[in-house]
């Protein structure tokens, strides 16, 4: 069977198998939301998809989740709300800036018992790794967390990471823990930040930008970009 498929139907795809699970209002929110009856044609398009089998879906969720077709991972597995959950955070950040060099359960030291971020991105001008705790664990397994990016910090093996500037220094970047439980963590060495949502992120940085603003007189200078940096 020939067919021919759109550049969307290729991002679509392209965008469901870096993020593992998506569910269908989240396709309708970021390809179909300026179309006249978006979950309409979403809903067409992915039927159609997944009936030329280059979509997985499960229907174990309202509205549909849809996975890759090689998806090593069982329709009703929790997994899914794992992969939701990142999904989840990115479309936050998107609200205020489009992420990029996205990577989906980053895994930069390419060995196994490293550091094993959800997510990695550059926001805003700074790189990111991105923790999502769904369930609460104990500080000293959360402190475990933060010594293996310690490791990771002295290994210097990161400043070969490929998406590292190559007209600046090398950048380590910062942990953000999206929690709802506040941990007793600590590095002398790493940055950690702990908030509940993107949003929250947001209003520490604009908290803390103004906080600069008013303590630095003003000045011409040239921007090179938003940098969050927050205190």
């Amino acid at each position: 069977m020939s067919f021919r498929l759109s550049q969307r139907d290729k991002d679509i795809i392209a965008f469901i198998n870096q993020f593992r699970a998506v569910d269908r209002d989240s396709l309708v929110d970021i390809f179909f939301k300026r179309l006249k009856s978006p979950v309409n044609a979403c809903n067409s398009v992915m039927v159609r998809l997944y009936r030329l089998g280059l979509i997985e879906r499960t229907q174990q969720y309202s509205p549909t989740v849809y996975l890759p077709v090689d998806a090593k991972i069982k329709k009703n597995s929790q997994k899914i709300l794992h992969f939701l959950s990142i999904l989840d955070v990115y479309k936050q950040m998107c609200t205020y800036s489009t992420p990029k060099q996205v990577i989906v359960e980053d895994k930069p030291t390419g060995r196994k018992g490293g550091i094993e971020p959800d997510l990695f991105c550059i926001f805003k001008g700074s790189p990111f790794w991105i923790e999502i705790q769904r369930n609460q664990y104990s500080e000293q397994k959360m402190q475990g967390k933060i010594n293996l990016y310690e490791e990771f910090f002295f290994s210097d093996e990161w400043k070969a990471l490929h998406w590292q500037p190559e007209d600046r220094p090398a950048l380590f970047p910062s942990v953000i823990l999206i929690t709802p439980v506040r941990y007793a963590v600590s590095s002398d060495h790493i940055r950690i930040i702990q908030v509940a949502n993107i949003h929250e992120l947001m209003e520490k940085y604009k908290s803390s930008a103004k906080q600069q603003r008013d303590r630095k007189p003003k000045t011409s200078a040239s921007s090179r970009g938003i940098k969050i940096n927050l205190t």
